[in-house]
């Protein structure tokens, strides 16, 4: 079993098995639940596009649709079979602790998938311009605005030709602003609430672009909605 490949790995486990209570050792039991539970509900859906797709500044209605289409909600229905299965495991109580691990694995990469793909779609739609609470606290925490943005841009750069995703975070622990960069959909700081994600992986621009990244980069700050960013700063702040 240690052998097996990750992909047949997850492919074993049986969704919907019904769940029994799983020895811990010879004198303790741990009860499971007789159905599914919402921590593994499968039950996420694709949230809808809030802007018209055709009316963006440089990044083409294909662009956005392929990459909603395929990349986002791939991972939407990818969570949900993942959640089916670890649901299923909770009842196997011989399945090896590696295989559970390529599962708990997956649920956060495509957990990560989700939430940041979202929160970028969300952004889109605006003129670019900075405008509010967020680009008075990003002009303090980085000396002026355009110094955040030049280091925002860098950042972004960093993860050109490779992946990953750049983030302007409010840190909860710091309670601080930063610009962050994650190799991949796991990588979110600790203690940091997202309010500005740049996917910079190659699905993102390359139907438009090609491998010039920064052009890519250059079109996004043009569609970005500020208001939504403030809003999750001010919200971010306040928690």
């Amino acid at each position: 079993m240690t052998n097996m490949s990750r992909r047949n790995a997850l492919g074993t486990i049986a969704v919907g098995a019904a769940a029994v209570a799983v020895p811990l050792d010879a004198g303790a039991q741990t009860p499971i639940p007789s159905a599914t539970v919402p921590a593994f509900a499968g039950s996420h859906a694709p949230k809808p596009l809030s802007f018209d797709a055709t009316k963006l500044t440089g990044l083409s209605e294909k662009l956005i649709r392929s990459h909603w289409e395929n990349n986002y909600q791939g991972s939407v229905k990818a969570l949900n079979m993942v959640e089916g299965r670890l649901s299923a495991a909770m009842a196997d109580k011989d399945l090896p602790p590696v295989i559970y691990g390529d599962l708990k694995r997956e649920e956060l990469h495509r957990t990560g998938s989700v939430i940041l793909h979202e929160l970028y779609f969300e952004q889109f739609g605006g003129d670019g311009v900075a405008k509010g609470t967020i680009r008075e606290a990003l002009a303090k925490s980085h000396g002026n605005f355009e110094a955040w943005e030049a280091e925002f841009r860098r950042t972004a750069m960093a993860l050109a030709g490779g992946s990953g995703w750049c983030i302007l975070a409010w840190n909860q622990y710091t309670k601080s602003l930063h610009n962050y960069w994650a190799w991949d959909h796991t990588n979110g700081p600790v203690a940091g609430t997202p309010l500005l994600v740049l996917d910079m992986y190659e699905h993102a621009f390359a139907i438009d672009y090609g491998a010039a990244a920064a052009k890519y980069v250059e079109a996004f700050m043009h569609n970005i909605d500020w208001a939504v960013v403030d809003a999750r700063y001010k919200a971010a702040a306040r928690g």
